[in-house]
Formats: structure tokens, sequence, C-alpha cells
């Protein structure tokens, strides 16, 4: 089974960047939470720790596409460094001003700056294993195996930022998200013969475009699905607070997560016949039909299984999502429509958590499932749109070459 997986390691400095960009990844599971952790544990309001965590997201997406299309012009070595240490002053300072009891509005400025800074490896870490990689069966073993890296990051991040911040220190747990990101993302930058080619922009000549065709729906079905995941996230919490078993919530996420790893890894060791455009159809028809049952379920167990089988659909699609982005988008803009995808991901999570943290306050947490519900209806919809290109170079779209 991991016959595929060891294949694309042994390709040389695949091993080293994929594990530097793992370490490196880890901020996006830990910072938000440290967020709150740091500021209620100087004593400050969950609602100001809420809104500081926030401001970091809004920013994050707000400069993550802008800094993606630097990358593909002037190389992620460059970029990715001044990112790195531009992040890690920001938090630094942000610390130290929420420490000193300083006032709100600078410590919201550092915290935003952090957010436009932080590095965007994951989506570096994707267009260097297409650069590095030539047959297709490899990139979706590749893309696979970043899927399941992903996972661990989001499950374990929190976990660990959690423990250092109440066992240790306030500032324990965000400050080893720092650190980690900064040197994850340094060593990750520094490896140069793996990094792919910047493409420069020429005055007087047109820059390629990003496909819309491919783009356009790829953007809905991430925006549906960031809401899906936002709103059943508040509403899988809710769903355990409301029968006296807070307690409970994260292991019920963590079921959910589990189910993802599981699948994202089978999908990475599978040579796929149908495109990507075909798997994300059937994915984004999974995640709907998964969010089926969700609302007229009571049991805590009952719950539990079916989030793990749920949790099976995750992966797959989101790997389908990104295979097909890179095969129609041109290679000198990859990592800005990789940085599209991701955006529209982390877009759709707020409005979701939103909604259904209205819905649960009237109606209940059960009632509140019916937005990942609806948000599915919208992706599986959506999908239908999502066309293959016509693949000839090598494994790769006609588009890839320019």
């Amino acid at each position: 089974m991991f016959v595929r997986y060891r294949h694309v390691l042994s390709v040389p400095g695949a091993l080293r960047f994929s594990a530097s960009a793992l370490v490196g990844r880890l901020p996006m599971g830990m910072v938000t939470i440290g967020i709150v952790l740091l500021v209620t544990g100087v004593g400050r309001s969950y609602g100001l720790a809420g809104a500081m965590s926030a401001a970091y997201l809004i920013a994050t997406a707000a400069l993550a596409i802008p800094q993606a299309r630097l990358v593909d012009r002037l190389g992620q070595g460059p970029v990715l460094t001044v990112a790195a240490a531009a992040f890690a002053v920001a938090m630094c300072v942000f610390v130290v001003i929420v420490q000193s009891d300083g006032p709100e509005w600078s410590a919201f400025a550092a915290v935003m700056v952090a957010g436009c800074a932080f590095p965007q490896v994951g989506s570096c870490v994707r267009s260097r294993w297409s650069h590095v990689l030539r047959q297709r069966v490899d990139i979706d073993t590749a893309y696979a195996l970043e899927s399941a890296i992903d996972e661990v990051v989001f499950v374990s991040g929190p976990i660990l930022v959690t423990v250092l911040a109440t066992a240790w220190d306030p500032v324990a747990g965000l400050a080893t998200a720092v650190v980690a990101g900064t040197g994850g993302t340094l060593f990750f930058a520094a490896q140069r013969s793996t990094a792919p080619v910047p493409t420069p922009r020429v005055p007087g000549i047109r820059p390629a475009r990003l496909p819309l065709a491919v783009m356009g729906p790829v953007c809905v079905v991430g925006l549906a699905l960031g809401t899906l995941f936002g709103a059943a996230e508040v509403s899988t919490v809710a769903f355990a607070s409301t029968r006296g078993l807070e307690g409970y919530a994260g292991l019920l996420l963590a079921l959910w997560a589990a189910g993802s790893l599981i699948a994202g890894v089978v999908t990475g060791a599978v040579a796929w016949q149908i495109g990507p455009a075909a798997r994300l159809r059937r994915g984004s028809l999974a995640m709907f039909v998964a969010m089926v049952p969700l609302s007229v379920i009571d049991s805590m167990w009952v719950m539990g299984a079916w989030l793990f089988v749920a949790g099976f659909a995750i992966a797959p699609t989101l790997i389908a999502t990104l295979s097909l982005v890179e095969q129609a988008v041109p290679r000198s803009r990859l990592t800005e429509g990789m940085a599209v995808v991701e955006t529209a991901l982390v877009a759709g999570v707020a409005p979701g958590a939103a909604l259904a943290g209205w819905i649960i306050d009237g109606h209940g947490a059960s009632t509140a499932y019916l937005v990942s519900l609806v948000a599915g209806l919208v992706a599986a919809v959506t999908a239908f749109a999502c066309r293959d290109e016509v693949a000839t170079f090598s494994g790769r779209s006609p588009r890839a070459r320019h």
C-alpha cells in the first residue's frame, strides 16, 4: 500500500522539503487557539480573545493570494524568508503587548501584521511537488501525502498548544507555534534545488491567465466546503455540550479527522483511472450524503461512529480539488492557484460557524447541522460544472507548459 509513497519520497530532496513543510505548517493548527489561550490567560475576556483570533484569520486570508503571486514571480526562497521573519517579529510584538497590558489597538495591529505575513507553505509545497514530479499518478500521491499531513497538523496542533499553555505558561503554546513555523519555513525556503523556477513579469507581455472555467466552480466548491466544515465543527461542540459531555467534543472532531486521514492515505496509494474532476464530483456528493443524518442523530456513540465514516469523504475531495487546479493552472501561476483554493476554504469557515452558532442559540445543535447539509448540497451541485483538462504533456495539461 505504501509503495507509491516510498516512490515519491525517494525523489532527491522530497523527504526533506516535505518534512520541513510539515513543521512550517504547525502554526495553522496552533496560532488561533494559542491567541485565545494567551489573551484569556492574562485575564482578558473571551470576547476580546475571539476578536483577535478572528482578526488574525481575516488578515491571513486577505494576503494569502498576493503572497502566492509574489512566490510565483520572485521564487519561494526570498518571499518565504521575508514572510517568516515578519511573521515571527509581529507575533513576538503581539505577545509583549498582551503580556504588558498594552493598548488593544496595538495588539490588534500586531496580530493582523502576523496574519498578513503568515508564510503560505501549504501552497508552496504542493507547487514544489508538481515541479519535481512528472507523472499525474505521482502528483496525486504527493497531494494525498500533504493532505494527510494537514490532518495531522490540524488534529495535533490544538492539542499541543493547549497542553503547553495550560500546563506550563500561556505564552508557551504560541511561542512554540512561532518557533516551529519560522524554523520550518526557513529550512523549507533554503532548499533551492527543488524549488520551482520563478516567472518574473516581463513588461509588455500579458501574464498567463487563471482558467476561469475551472477556478470559478472550484472556488464555489471550496467556499461551500469551508462553510460545511465551520458549521459542523460548531454544531458538534454544541451537540456534546448540550448533553453535558463537553469533554467529548474534541473526541468527536478527532474521529471525523481520523476518517479523513485514513481515506487520504488510501487515496494516495491508488493509481486512479478517472480524472480529478470526476473524483471531485463523487467526493462532493459523498460529503453531502454524509451530512444528511446528522440532524437526527441523538446518541453520542452513533454520532462518533457516523462522523468517523463521514470523514472518509473529506481528504479525497480536497485532494481531487487541488489536483484539478494543478492540472489546469499555468505553471507560472500554480502557487497562486493553490492559494486561491485554500483561501476559498478558509473564507467559508467563519460564516458557516457564525450561522450555525446563531441557529444553535435559537433552535439547538441538531438543527444547526442543516447548515452543513445545505452547504454540502451547494458543493455537490457546483462540482458537476467541473471538467478535466485534456492531459497530453507527461500527464500534465497543455497549459502546464506556459
